[in-house]
Formats: C-alpha cells, structure tokens, sequence
C-alpha cells in the first residue's frame, strides 16, 4: 500500500512537526513499506501456533504457600514509637 507524501504532510501538520521535502518523501516510503510488512503478516496462518509471552521456555518458580509461626504481638510492638491497641501508630499524612 503507498502512502502519500500529502498522507505524511497532513499528519505531520496535525503533529506540529515541519518536515522537508526530503524527510516527507524518505518517511512516506518508510510507512509504505511498514504497512505493506503488516500485510504480509496478515496473510501467515497462525491457527495452531500456541501464543508465547516469551520465546525462552522460562517458568516461573512457585512454592506452596503455606502456614508458619507469626510474630509475637507484645514483642512486635515493643519498640513502636506509637500504638493504638494492637497496631502501630502513625503520624496523619492527607491534610
């Protein structure tokens, strides 16, 4: 597909960007040829090819989550400069 140099004028006025005419030119034959390598990957059958978010076999590696001893409530807020009943207290930030 051939995009125009009036096609690239317009959206580079549209853009705010003053191009010359040979930066019009060497960008409209760029996107034709961007635009014309989209096509051609329209045309490829990807019906059984499995989509991929990486093209490394890397998985990601997970543990069971599993239940543990937790801190001890009095040791934990022993040393908090301000508690409010079973939790710390901090200072207001939103006026």
């Amino acid at each position: 597909m051939a995009i125009e140099k009036d096609t690239v004028q317009k959206v580079a006025h549209l853009s705010r960007i003053d191009l010359s005419e040979e930066e019009l030119r060497r960008l409209s034959s760029q996107l034709a040829g961007i635009v014309d390598f989209i096509d051609k990957l329209k045309k490829i059958n990807i019906e059984n090819i499995v989509p991929t978010s990486h093209i490394l076999p890397i998985n990601n590696v997970l543990r069971e989550d599993a239940c543990g001893k937790s801190l001890d409530l009095e040791k934990t807020l022993k040393n908090a400069p301000q508690r409010k009943e079973n939790f710390f207290g901090v200072p207001k930030v939103i006026e």
